[in-house]
């Protein structure tokens, strides 16, 4: 008499996360015009896009009941389910001008700060974050008040990219806080690896006894995106993907503490396993030359 085996069944689960594609446009909420580089993020989330030079945007997200966070400089921050966002408005706000004061600038002297000892250089592909580098005040600085230039390292394959610096004062806690210029600072990177020196001694900015935020931010637009086409190697057919770019080199540095923009929010990283040491972190490579 034969026995009978049992059977075995083995039952394979496929977990599949779905994307939802929203699409939308962001305008002033007066002229109806498009607004062009409005930072947009999914709430809470490291997902997040820039509105293209028309204000069009496009944004793949899990669930179209989260809401989309969108900011821009000289609008007010707008929150709104994703499902709502066809079209966005955004209101200005209203621009206090600064007191016109006349400076007595020589430029006679000058010192680069934000060097870093023994620099590991490396880009990463990381998405929209605005990643910012702090730069705490010495009082040596007293003697070339002025900050003449800013530069950031960038590796690029496209001809010419474009890259938003932002500038911003140290709150109370020491994070980021008020944007210190009043219109978008937007940078033209060449093809290439490239030490970008760009002049901003117009703007007659400077670094209070708190210290300065100086940061960039990636903009997720088509002129700045690369599309290559790969074979996946397990199922052989043909993908398109693409690449942002200026890609911005990093260093490899000790810190307190780092503070990055997503989910609609500056969040900070601290050493959480051991909150006396300091970090380890990846650091973009900006530098500031002061002057008198």
């Amino acid at each position: 008499m034969k026995q009978k085996l049992p059977y075995l069944f083995f039952l394979f689960f496929c977990h599949c996360i779905c994307f939802a594609q929203i699409k939308g446009i962001v305008k002033d909420s007066i002229s109806s015009e498009p607004i062009p580089f409005v930072n947009i993020w999914v709430e809470n989330e490291e997902i997040g896009t820039t509105s293209d030079l028309d204000g069009s945007f496009s944004l793949h997200i899990k669930d179209i009941n989260k809401n989309l966070i969108f900011s821009a400089l000289g609008f007010h921050k707008k929150m709104i389910p994703a499902k709502q966002s066809e079209v966005v408005f955004l209101k200005a706000t209203v621009i206090e001008l600064n007191e016109v004061v006349l400076l007595n600038k020589k430029e006679t002297k000058s010192i680069e700060i934000g060097k870093t000892p023994n620099a590991i250089l490396q880009t990463f592909d990381n998405g929209p974050k605005i990643e910012a580098k702090f730069f705490p005040y010495k009082e040596s600085y007293k003697k070339t008040p002025f900050i003449k230039t800013v530069s950031i390292q960038t590796d690029s394959k496209i001809e010419e990219a474009t890259l938003k610096i932002h500038f911003y004062e140290v709150t109370e806690e020491g994070a980021p806080g008020k944007e210190l210029l009043q219109k978008d600072f937007l940078v033209k990177i060449k093809k290439g690896i490239l030490k970008n020196k760009i002049d901003i001694s117009t703007y007659n900015l400077t670094i209070s006894q708190k210290g300065i935020y100086v940061a960039y931010e990636k903009l997720m637009i088509e002129s700045n995106a690369l599309e290559r086409k790969n074979i996946d190697p397990y199922t052989k057919k043909e993908k398109k993907q693409k690449t942002y770019y200026p890609h911005v080199l990093y260093n490899y540095v000790e810190r307190e503490s780092v503070y990055s923009f997503y989910g609609g929010k500056w969040n900070k990283k601290v050493n959480e396993q051991e909150p006396q040491e300091k970090l380890t972190i990846f650091e973009p490579a900006i530098n500031l030359t002061l002057t008198n």
